[in-house]
This record gives C-alpha cells, sequence and structure tokens, in this order.
C-alpha cells in the first residue's frame, strides 16, 4: 500500500461518477492493518452531495431527468442516520462491507456496497482519503445472514443510459456480488460477528471537511 492511515486519522471518504464527485464524507479510521481499511462515520457528520441544478438529488428523480437537468452541483449537509462502519478489503476487492445499524446505534445488520476499488491518496500536509465509483447494485444483509439484492431498479435504469453512467460492465458488477454472497451465506469474515458490537471511542469529536476535500478525483 502507498499509502497507509493510522486509528483516529479524519480521512476523506469520496465517491467519484465520471470524473466528479457524487459526495464526500469525512471519517475517522478504525484500523488499517491486514483485515483492510475500517472507517466510521458518525451521527451529524458534515457531507456533501452532488444534487442537480434545481437542487434536488439524483435518487429523486429519474436518471434520464436528471441527465437533462445537467449543471449539478454540490449541496452541503449532513450525515442524518445512524453511524456506519465501512470497511474495504485488501487486494482491491469491488465492493466495500458497511455495518448498518440502528436508532439505538445496535448492530442492524450489514451491507454490501458494490463499487470499483478504493484508490488511497494523501496530499502533503492536507487531506487524504480514499475515492471510490458506487456502482449502484447493492446486497442488504440482516443479521441472520439471509440476504437480498438492493437497488436492482436504479442500476438497470441508468444502464440503459450508457453514455451517461458510469458502470461499463453490468456482468462483471454481478459477479462480484454473487462472490460476496457465497462468503454471506458461509458466513466467512466479515460476516462472521466480527465488530458487531463496536464502539467509537467516547474522545471521538465529529469529524469536518478538511481544505482539500474537493481536490480532482483519481479516476
Amino acid at each position: 500500500m502507498s499509502v497507509v492511515f493510522t486509528p483516529g486519522q479524519v480521512i476523506m471518504h469520496r465517491n467519484v461518477r465520471r470524473g466528479r464527485l457524487g459526495w464526500v464524507r469525512p471519517a475517522r479510521v478504525v484500523s488499517d492493518d491486514e483485515r483492510g481499511l475500517l472507517v466510521w462515520v458518525a451521527r451529524g457528520t458534515p457531507v456533501v452531495n452532488e444534487v442537480s441544478a434545481d437542487g434536488r438529488g439524483m435518487r429523486s428523480m429519474p436518471f434520464a431527468e436528471y441527465v437533462e437537468l445537467g449543471a449539478p452541483t454540490l449541496k452541503h449537509g449532513t450525515w442524518g442516520g445512524p453511524g456506519v462502519l465501512k470497511l474495504h478489503r485488501p487486494g482491491g476487492p469491488a465492493h466495500s462491507v458497511w455495518w448498518f445499524r440502528d436508532e439505538e446505534e445496535r448492530f442492524a445488520g450489514w451491507y454490501v456496497n458494490l463499487e470499483r476499488p478504493a484508490i488511497r491518496w494523501s496530499d502533503e500536509g492536507g487531506a487524504a482519503g480514499v475515492d471510490v465509483t458506487d456502482e449502484d447494485l447493492d446486497i442488504v444483509v440482516h443479521p441472520d445472514r439471509s440476504w437480498k439484492w438492493k437497488d436492482e431498479d436504479e442500476f438497470l435504469e441508468r444502464l440503459a443510459i450508457p453514455e451517461h453512467y458510469w458502470v461499463a460492465d453490468e456482468a462483471a458488477v454481478r459477479a462480484e456480488g454473487e462472490r460476496v454472497i457465497k462468503e454471506i451465506e458461509a458466513g466467512e469474515f466479515p460476516f462472521d460477528g466480527t465488530w458487531i458490537g463496536w464502539q467509537p471511542p467516547a474522545a471521538w469529536e465529529l469529524p469536518g471537511l478538511v481544505p482539500g476535500w474537493d481536490r480532482p478525483p483519481l479516476r
């Protein structure tokens, strides 16, 4: 790894779409070791999301309408839901695994976010982070390891407009999901109970956007 992060470090977790920032979420590093990069996004964290020219999010309208509106901009907000752990495993698999929580911040299940492998970056004396490209199709995993696909309708809708979509290989995305499903059903790491009771240190303050959060994406 050319860039290694330290526990407690604040990094910018960014989603990139065709060279544009789709969202930015400041996160704290829990660990960065042989199991992968584990980060924590806390409730109330300041975030940035891409919105259409009229201020609406991409998921609030058909993708064709979002494309037609053009001129997307970035809107500041906050992470309003419960905190979430995110794991980027070593070796560059095309997904991350998230630990979702309920309103009482108790483990509520896993979430497999199918995405291009994370690219690490660090600017001298400034911001650091990882860039991914969310490929939209996801897998929801309940605590008993039953699972279901999520957002397949959005995935198919966007695939129908390839000149504006950031996913080029539908089969590869589905194949990655099928590979992870085998791990889920077998109860293999990270679906083996690891970190389900993890809690952030009380001393951790909410991270914020740091200068350089909007540096040009690496893809």
